[in-house]
């Protein structure tokens, strides 16, 4: 496994793009609202990384049509937005987006409540975010990449939740998918050891049932087996001397 170590100008490049990434799912966070369709939100988020002289790092990536990923309820990840899904009230709907800005790729991903949600809806949504920042814990030089994996595992099931099997996180860079792979559960091994300028796209999905998981037939949308709801949160973080560096998210 080669983890590609990022030099300072690019690491540089990575958090304006995921600065300008961070900006773009704040926005489109507070446009999501029941009645539009999940093609509206595609072309909100094509306008906002166009104005930012960037390119969307989904658009027509392995074929991909949109410039993000749109999924709702029982879909996990990998909706492909339409005219046809309509928001509702009482939805989840998660966002998942990445911006290239001079070569360089960032990518996270949110899970939004439209409107008034149920309080288990809105329970899962807290619980998938946290188990990110329990994971990022171990996201230090020096530990080992599978500490996150357990952390995350571990954090989810003790609210009875599953997390997803057949899909990881990544590494990231100059393409959007770089090793290594990151699962969000345990492995048998510790994995590689962390070291600085790692960049790594770190994504818990988690499912309010079983983790079983099917494709559509669009070869894209992964959808729930029992039909539970799903939510995914994601961010590009750096490993550096100390604590990890989120560049995903607007600094406070």
């Amino acid at each position: 496994m080669s983890i590609i170590i990022k030099s300072e100008r690019e690491i540089e490049l990575m958090r304006e793009a995921g600065r300008i990434l961070a900006e773009v799912l704040e926005a489109l966070e507070d446009y999501i609202s029941p009645g539009i369709t999940t093609l509206d939100i595609d072309k909100k988020c094509r306008e906002l990384i166009k104005s930012y002289g960037c390119i969307p790092s989904f658009l027509n990536y392995n074929g991909f049509p949109a410039s993000l990923c749109v999924s709702v309820n029982n879909e996990v990840v990998h909706g492909i937005p339409d005219t046809e899904h309509i928001l509702k009230e009482g939805d989840i709907v998660s966002i998942d987006a990445g911006v290239i800005y001079k070569g360089y790729h960032s990518d996270a991903a949110r899970t939004v409540p439209v409107g008034s949600i149920s309080k288990e809806a809105q329970k899962l949504i807290e619980v998938t975010k946290d188990s990110f920042f329990e994971g990022i814990k171990y996201a230090k030089a020096g530990h080992h990449l599978y500490e996150i994996s357990e952390a995350i595992q571990s954090y989810v099931e003790s609210f009875g939740y599953s997390v997803v099997r057949d899909l990881v996180g990544h590494g990231i860079g100059k393409d959007l998918h770089e090793e290594p792979q990151i699962p969000n559960f345990k492995q048998k091994r510790r994995g590689p050891k962390l070291e600085p300028g790692m960049t790594l796209a770190i994504e818990p999905m988690v499912n309010e049932g079983r983790y079983d998981v099917y494709w559509l037939d669009n070869d894209w949308t992964v959808v729930t087996a029992d039909g539970s709801l799903s939510a995914h949160y994601e961010n590009t973080v750096l490993i550096t001397e100390d604590e990890p560096e989120i560049l995903t998210l607007r600094k406070a």
